[in-house]
């Protein structure tokens, strides 16, 4: 039981990790039914940019955290701006190998720029752990728990009781009928790329702080995972994003427990293939009937 209650402390705290990246694919395949691939190096700039702050400018966690967060905000509006608003109107298999071309310009301008050795990330919280009742929980655990769970608050506040959450909201529902009612539809989809990567940005500081090492890969593996987390919950449905990433977490840490290391991934899209055939939508998806 013991055993149980630890793989399920270290598999809400990964799976927080992968939660937050996956509120990124999923407000802006919400948004303009796009998969972006390069979200998950977003997270790797995130992870770069903390590294950078706390060792030459001697940042404290929650600044490293912030900074890192706007960091992946204009990263995201820019990547929208040059690289998908232009094919906004392009078949959807285009601007897909779009995403998929940035994601791999991001990987190796990173590891030419930085190198690809992984680097270690810096221990600004002195770790601490604590036992209860038999479970070995650490402070880094609660802090990233905490936190994930704190911005995923936020995110769910900004879209349901926001002006600009509305119109997020009026745009994935209908964008034309949105923009007749005088909604920006550029301005409301920059910002939700801006929110969405400032999710991953802040994901990247936090897996820096688990696992003690970043490199210019770093956002491949975890990236299709989030997307799958995703996929699981609900492609377009936050709170499905949400459920999803721990979900994922859990999956993956369990798997672990039972001296499965080496399929851990197999087993997460053995999940999305159970999920797809039982229920095509996700969890919390919607099925939607098109007119052909």
């Amino acid at each position: 039981m013991q055993t149980f209650f630890q793989q399920l402390i270290n598999g809400l705290s990964l799976g927080s990790i992968y939660a937050l990246l996956a509120l990124g694919y999923t407000m802006v395949y919400g948004i303009i039914k796009l998969i972006n691939f390069a979200h998950g190096d977003i997270y790797m700039l995130g992870a770069f940019w903390g590294y950078y702050v706390i060792n030459f400018w001697h940042f404290n966690f929650l600044f490293a955290l912030l900074s890192a967060m706007l960091v992946g905000a204009v990263a995201g509006v820019i990547i929208e701006y040059f690289a998908y608003r232009p094919l906004r109107h392009a078949p959807r298999i285009t601007a897909l190998i779009t995403a998929i071309g940035v994601s791999f310009l991001l990987e190796n301008g990173m590891s030419y720029l930085y190198g690809s050795t992984p680097r270690d990330f810096p221990q600004i919280i002195e770790p601490v752990n604590y036992h209860v009742f038999g479970v070995l929980i650490s402070n880094i655990q609660i802090l990233i728990l905490v936190t994930a769970c704190l911005l995923m608050v936020i995110l769910q506040v900004i879209i349901k009781k926001t002006k600009m959450g509305k119109a997020m909201r009026a745009v994935s529902v209908d964008p034309d009928a949105a923009e007749l009612v005088g909604i920006n539809l550029n301005r409301t989809i920059s910002f939700t790329f801006a929110l969405g990567s400032s999710m991953a940005g802040a994901a990247g500081v936090l897996i820096g702080l688990y696992y003690n090492s970043i490199d210019p890969l770093m956002g491949m593996t975890p990236g299709i995972k989030a997307f799958v987390a995703a996929v699981v919950g609900g492609i377009g449905s936050v709170p499905g994003a949400s459920i999803g990433g721990f979900l994922i977490g859990l999956l993956e840490t369990l798997v672990q427990s039972v001296g499965l290391s080496a399929y851990k991934d197999a087993a997460v899209y053995f999940v999305l293939i159970v999920i797809l055939l039982v229920l095509p939508a996700g969890i919390f998806g919607k099925n939607i009937k098109e007119k052909v």
